[in-house]
């Protein structure tokens, strides 16, 4: 899970506008991955925030991203491949896996999107935002990467716009929820001021608790 990169940023103040864009973006598919599961009472999954460079760096892209965490890398591949040959129950828990894990990518740009929409002093809502204007907001691979999912489970194309949809609010109303924008906040500025290359899944639960706790 990560943020693409479509425009070179020249200033430092560019420079740091893409670090905090990038952190949000991070900090949501993480807060997704751990607090979007756990309240399905989804099994916990390992992943790790690597960033690339500094964000005092002049002369390069700084740039972050979630390594692992989705459910469906955890499952057997013959049953995503003979879905329908599954019993009833292990088709639910393949449709939990896959859909848990697309909310979780859109998340990330819908934190982006968020971040910005207050930081320029504009609306933010869901009739005003949709899967694919996730684009303009590093989104691009996140959302690839969902469909390829959908189109594992789902034959049909107007069906699939139906799920993905239906997931994007999902997604939506996840970033919304006051805590768990209370805790992306709280991760994007440990990331922001950390001098690790490596965040683990404890530091960034860590930050999570501590959110939740106040």
């Amino acid at each position: 899970m990560y943020r693409n990169y479509q425009s070179v940023y020249s200033s430092i103040k560019n420079h740091q506008d893409l670090a905090i864009q990038t952190a949000f973006h991070e900090a949501g598919h993480a807060a997704g991955i751990y607090l979007g599961n756990k309240a399905k009472q989804l099994p916990p999954v390992f992943f790790q925030i690597k960033i690339a460079s500094p964000l005092n760096t002049n002369d390069s892209l700084y740039s972050a991203k979630v390594v692992d965490g989705q459910l469906i890398q955890n499952l057997p591949i013959a049953g995503i491949e003979n879905i329908h040959d599954l019993s009833i129950e292990e088709q639910r828990s393949y449709k939990s896996a896959y859909e848990a894990d697309v909310i979780n990518l859109l998340v990330g740009p819908i934190a982006e999107a968020k971040y910005v929409s207050e930081r320029d002093d504009e609306p933010f809502s869901s009739n005003l935002l949709n899967v694919h204007s996730l684009n303009y907001y590093g989104g691009s691979s996140d959302i690839k990467k969902a469909y390829a999912y959908l189109e594992f489970f789902i034959s049909s194309e107007q069906e699939r716009e139906i799920k993905m949809r239906e997931l994007f609010l999902q997604a939506f109303q996840f970033v919304e929820n006051t805590e768990n924008w209370d805790c992306i906040k709280a991760l994007t500025e440990y990331i922001l001021n950390s001098n690790k290359e490596v965040l683990s899944c404890e530091d960034a639960v860590e930050v999570f608790d501590r959110s939740l706790a106040a």
